[in-house]
């Protein structure tokens, strides 16, 4: 089977139809409110910063917004410790997603390695910078993907990796009739899931996803804060996960309509964030990147 085939097949998978709709009519919504026809920038700075504190809170590093803020805004610094470093990486993953060339999906893999390097730079040791785990190395991630029956998910063989790897390419260079809900939710998942890090595998995912969820159009404002939605999810984000990395239809549709609910519930966030950005009620100037 193509890899055409296979990604018609996942987006035709019950219930993904359905959520896809759902999580393109609220980007479509958020992409219609009054604030982002001539404040889109300040709205998509205030949103990158709240994606940024949730994805360093997913990761373990719970940073209060106006710290972010003031990091942002290089009027302060995170905390000279792992967590500090995490948060620092976040930031800078959202960044390089941010600020992408075009044609970065010709070369998914060197975009892969980039975002890691900016993420993981300071938790891991300067030679495991954007390189895949080797087979005597294991992710320092993953004991929270349990399985529904309690057992966590391993990490797929150093071995596995470059196929795998090979495979997500082929995701992201999906043509446009895949829907960019599908490709991005996939992408996230693989990437968590497979781990081809020592560390900072979910930071890179979700940075990965962000820019693939802009790029290719279902948000193209960059304004809905989907990483605050799996934020709000607690548990059943993990749960979620380790049901797609079981590989069976039922695991892979569900971790897809989870998604597309965490990405209509940010595009509510987004929503919030646009209000405030129309009502002057923001605190301070726009996120730098």
């Amino acid at each position: 089977m193509s890899a055409l085939a296979a990604l018609e097949r996942v987006a035709a998978l019950p219930g993904v139809p359905v959520a896809v709709d759902e999580a393109r009519d609220a980007c479509t919504r958020l992409r219609w409110h009054p604030a982002l026809r001539r404040r889109s920038d300040a709205a998509r700075a205030e949103a990158g910063l709240r994606a940024v504190r949730s994805s360093a809170a997913l990761a373990g590093a719970r940073f209060p917004l106006d710290l972010v803020r003031d990091v942002a805004r290089g009027v302060a610094t995170f905390p000279p410790d792992a967590a500090g470093r995490t948060a620092q990486g976040v930031l800078r993953a959202h960044a390089e997603a941010e600020t992408l060339p075009d044609g970065w999906e010709r070369t998914p893999l060197q975009l892969l390695a980039r975002l890691h390097v900016v993420a993981a730079a300071g938790l891991v040791p300067d030679h495991a910078l954007g390189r895949p785990r080797s087979a005597d190395e294991t992710p320092g991630e993953g004991a929270d993907l349990l399985t529904a029956s309690g057992a966590i998910l391993p990490a797929p063989d150093a071995a596995d990796l470059p196929g795998r790897l090979a495979a997500l390419a082929d995701v992201l260079s999906a043509p446009a009739s895949v829907p960019a809900l599908v490709v991005a939710g996939l992408v996230q998942a693989e990437v968590m899931t497979l781990r081809p890090f020592v560390a900072g595998n979910g930071v890179v995912a979700r940075a990965l996803c962000r820019a693939v969820v802009v790029r290719r159009g279902l948000d193209p404002t960059g304004v809905a804060v989907w990483e605050a939605g799996l934020l709000a999810a607690g548990p059943p984000y993990p749960l979620a996960l380790a049901g797609y990395g079981q590989g069976s239809a039922e695991g892979v549709a569900g971790w897809l309509v989870f998604f597309a609910r965490a990405v209509v519930d940010g595009a509510a966030e987004g929503g919030h964030v646009a209000d405030a950005v129309l009502t002057g009620r923001l605190r301070s100037g726009p996120y730098p990147g």
